[in-house]
């Protein structure tokens, strides 16, 4: 009956009195996937379901109960490491969390080899690599914590606003997976799985646990080049004293992008801004320049302006410039002496050979070509240099032909300059002969006296 009132409702009824009615679905058809029907899944959840289905068919190698997750949502979950998936999912349950499962080949550039088909292959297989790990202490705490940050490919860099308005169009990103941990060694019967046993002999704190589930886990499945990459205070760290931790060297500077305050960690391999969202990380050979504005009496920004060539990574299209404010001027010559003309970011002419280092990385990272292409590359590396290394060689010589150039053409009689020169000489003459004059006069009386 209801669904006849609410059809003739909508049919029978004038344009301007129509309404929609919702009739209640059963509960098995409620959700489907995870997602609750009638709302648009987010872009890539055929790749997420996938890959929840297959982290669920993969067995419970280690979990930790009760982490406080940060991102992609504020909770705390049970982090549960498998052959293949890291997960989170909600105490008493055995299903992942939608948009927190992240494949091992998803935590570094890694390029899977996929021996035999299957659900946790095809997860893999489909799922954009992140290539970034990082553990850092928490800023303003009065115990000691530590965040893991995991941020897969795509996800942190700024992009434009064209950029983001397309998003929909091409498939996101996971988002970065950022979770919290005490000083402390984890409690009695929080650690669970197959491999607890040999997670014993690494649980006196919870950072010698997961730092040990991770790089295993990591290299385990083949990815070797994602490193966790920690704040180092020899290579940078905050003159300002910490007000909860006065002891201990501070590793970041606080910062505002736009409206929103956040933390600057400026780590070995770029600059970090956390840990709100979008968290965005810049690495070094990302920068093109590095440059300073609004330089008051106690605050000034920074300005880093990147390189907007995307070469395939799913970023879209990148920002070229991002500006930090209102950090301390007590930290302004720590950041610039230390770091950013260590690594030469103050030079732009330095950005090209970052670039062409990230250029190099890539090129090795991308399948051999066919017989053909395989061919006309041998004539063109005849002289034993990839078209990189010949390109920097020819920028070198030209410079080095103009130079030359420059001094063959020098005539130092042919400018004003020059004959300005001459005169100063033949006045110089002249003193010396008066000189000598008065040098000649002096022998004189000294032979009569």
């Amino acid at each position: 009956m209801y669904e006849r009132l609410a059809s003739a409702d909508v049919q029978d009824g004038p344009a301007f009195k129509r309404r929609r009615v919702d009739i209640a679905q059963p509960p098995a058809e409620a959700q489907l996937n995870g997602h609750t029907q009638g709302r648009v899944p987010p872009a890539g959840s055929q790749t997420g379901a996938l890959s929840a289905d297959a982290a669920v068919a993969d067995p419970v190698l280690l979990e930790v109960k009760d982490i406080s997750v940060t991102a992609p949502q504020r909770k705390k979950y049970d982090l549960c490491f498998t052959k293949n998936f890291l997960y989170a999912r909600a105490s008493g349950t055995s299903v992942p969390v939608q948009g927190i499962v992240y494949p091992w080949t998803d935590i570094g550039a890694f390029t899977p080899v996929l021996s035999s088909p299957g659900p946790a292959a095809m997860a893999a297989d489909l799922c954009s690599p992140p290539e970034h790990a990082f553990y850092l202490p928490v800023p303003d705490k009065s115990q000691a914590q530590y965040n893991y940050v995991l941020l897969p490919r795509g996800s942190f860099l700024p992009t434009t606003k064209q950029a983001s308005a397309n998003a929909v169009d091409r498939q996101q990103p996971l988002e970065p997976l950022v979770f919290t941990v005490p000083a402390t060694a984890p409690k009695p019967g929080s650690v669970g799985g197959s491999s607890a046993k040999a997670a014993e002999a690494v649980s006196d704190t919870y950072s010698s646990l997961f730092n040990w589930a991770l790089t295993t886990c990591l290299r385990t499945a083949g990815n070797r080049s994602c490193q966790l990459v920690t704040a180092d205070p020899k290579l940078f760290h905050s003159v300002a004293r910490q007000p909860h931790r006065p002891n201990e060297k501070a590793v970041h500077v606080k910062a505002f992008r736009g409206s929103k305050d956040g933390f600057l960690f400026f780590l070995p391999t770029g600059i970090l801004w956390a840990f709100k969202k979008p968290l965005l990380f810049l690495p070094l050979d990302r920068i093109v320049a590095v440059s300073y504005t609004n330089v008051l009496r106690t605050t000034f920004n920074m300005v880093v302006e990147l390189d907007t060539d995307v070469s395939g990574d799913g970023s879209g299209a990148v920002e070229k410039e991002v500006e930090f404010g209102m950090i301390d001027q007590e930290d302004y010559q720590g950041i610039d002496d230390t770091y950013v003309r260590r690594h030469g970011l103050a030079d732009r002419s330095m950005a090209e050979q970052r670039k062409a280092k990230r250029e190099l990385v890539e090129n090795n990272k991308k399948p051999p070509a066919d017989a053909e292409a395989g061919t006309g590359a041998a004539g063109d590396d005849a002289d034993g240099m990839t078209e990189l290394e010949r390109a920097q060689h020819e920028a070198e010589q030209q410079l080095q032909d103009e130079e030359d150039e420059d001094e063959e053409d020098y005539d130092p009689g042919s400018d004003g300059d020059s004959e300005g020169e001459g005169g100063s000489s033949e006045d110089e003459d002249e003193d010396d002969d008066e000189a000598q004059g008065d040098f000649d006069e002096d022998e004189e009386d000294e032979d009569e006296t």
